[in-house]
């Protein structure tokens, strides 16, 4: 039986077989592909090994998930700013490999597996490798300090990098955003940094984003990027509520900020996206199924499947910004455009936004991964997102690097509660429903 989704998503004309991809896209036919209900990562590689012995591996490709549209096995996965766990000093963070590059991996869906075919090392103007170090104070310092594995202080980098958000453009450049700035960086296909763009003025090209995304909460950036199927728009979306005017002010807020670039001319709005709970880890990616229709990617932080303290959110949601209130600051002031003189984050809710006069995105649920991913969906962060066809979507974890956090200023393999093993990367097929 055939099912239709092009009420849900107008913009595609595609539709799904049993599971079977049978697509005309934009009037171009691309083979049928049968997809497996997911796909793992095949033998990563060693990174590093902690001074307790752990293995670091080179995984950690799940932050972001961009699909090739002339191969529809091919899939580019990114890493954030490398594995790092809490050091003794407040505000203190441990790097496992303190030189790591931030990086795309090409991979090849073989069978059940992921193969690496292409790893894409990120690089500056010059062409020099980029770290994820933190930057420096007034360009988009979180008030980390960062240490290596002997405890060690490293210096901020003012290009350091925490990659989350992935777009691949049609001429095979990246644009991707991160939770430090936040920046957007576009790189070619080799890496090679061709703009950057922050709130600061202290990128290239001399674009900037507006001031008040400065006031992102640390390590909640700019989580989530995508762009229109016209390729005209980049979409972005922070993780959580905006430390705007501060952390304590915007106590149990929901709101989101959703924030557009025009790519040809860098003219910016922002649009309010309301979380569905304040305690939740926040939005982990956005990805465009038309030029106002979008998914959301919102979840918490905990393990599917675990005994002790099972996943209860990681659902993905439809929302528009068709009929939302523009909420851009015509002045660009630091803490944004103020309602009744308050920040929007202080508006903090539904009644709160509905008080101030302002709209919101409408949005409305299109997915569960923990009750509609068959046995169990297992790990604790979904964080990529790609519309493969109408109604398909692949869907990738971010595992970490293997590696999690040891409470005693180290690290411990990353053991799925669910399954008893490493976690490792994947990607998960799945099929959204019929719009109701």
């Amino acid at each position: 039986m055939k099912s239709s989704f092009t009420s849900f998503f107008p913009a595609l004309s595609c539709t799904v077989l049993a599971g079977l991809l049978v697509a005309a896209c934009d009037d171009h036919r691309i083979p049928a592909i049968n997809f497996p209900a997911f796909a793992e990562a095949s033998n990563p590689n060693v990174l590093a090994t902690s001074p307790n012995g752990t293995v670091i591996y080179n995984g950690g490709f799940g932050s972001a998930l961009a699909t090739d549209p002339s191969d529809a096995n091919v899939f580019y996965l990114l890493t954030d700013r490398g594995p790092n766990s809490a050091g003794v000093a407040a505000n203190s963070i441990i790097f496992g490999k303190a030189d790591f590059t931030p990086q795309i991996g090409k991979f090849r869906l073989v069978g059940n597996q992921l193969v690496l075919e292409q790893t894409i090392l990120l690089k500056d103007a010059m062409g020099r490798l980029l770290t994820g170090l933190p930057n420096p104070s007034g360009q988009g310092s979180t008030g980390e300090t960062a240490l290596d594995l002997n405890g060690q202080p490293i210096a901020p980098d003012p290009n350091g990098l925490d990659s989350e958000g992935l777009v691949r453009a049609s001429d095979g450049s990246f644009w991707i955003s991160d939770e430090y700035g936040p920046h957007i960086v576009h790189v070619d296909a080799a890496g090679r940094t061709l703009e950057r763009i922050n709130p600061f003025g202290t990128g290239t090209g001399g674009r900037t984003l507006p001031k008040v995304l400065a006031r992102r909460r640390p390590n909640r950036g700019m989580e989530g990027l995508t762009i229109t199927p016209d390729g005209k728009t980049l979409v972005g979306l922070m993780q959580s509520p905006m430390y705007n005017p501060s952390s304590a002010a915007v106590s149990g807020s929901t709101i989101l900020r959703v924030v557009t670039f025009d790519i040809a001319t860098g003219a910016t709005k922002q649009y309010v996206y309301l979380m569905e709970n304040a305690s939740l880890t926040g939005c982990s990616e956005i990805a465009a199924i038309s030029a106002t229709s979008f998914l959301a990617l919102e979840r918490d932080g905990d393990y599917g499947g675990n005994p002790a303290k099972p996943a209860t959110f990681k659902r993905i949601y439809k929302f528009d910004l068709a009929g939302a209130t523009d909420i851009s600051d015509p002045a660009n002031s630091d803490a944004g455009k103020l309602y009744n003189g308050l920040t929007v984050e202080q508006l903090k809710d539904k009644a709160g936004l509905q008080n101030a006069g302002v709209v919101p995105v409408t949005k409305t649920l299109a997915f569960d991964l923990l009750t509609q991913i068959s046995p169990i969906y297992p790990h604790d962060k979904a964080e990529g997102m790609a519309l493969i066809s109408n109604g398909r979507l692949a869907i990738s974890n971010d595992d970490d690097f293997g590696v999690v956090d040891n409470g005693q200023n180290g690290f411990t393999a990353k053991i799925l509660p669910a399954t008893g093993m490493v976690d490792k990367n994947r990607i998960y097929f799945v099929t959204l429903p019929a719009n109701k």
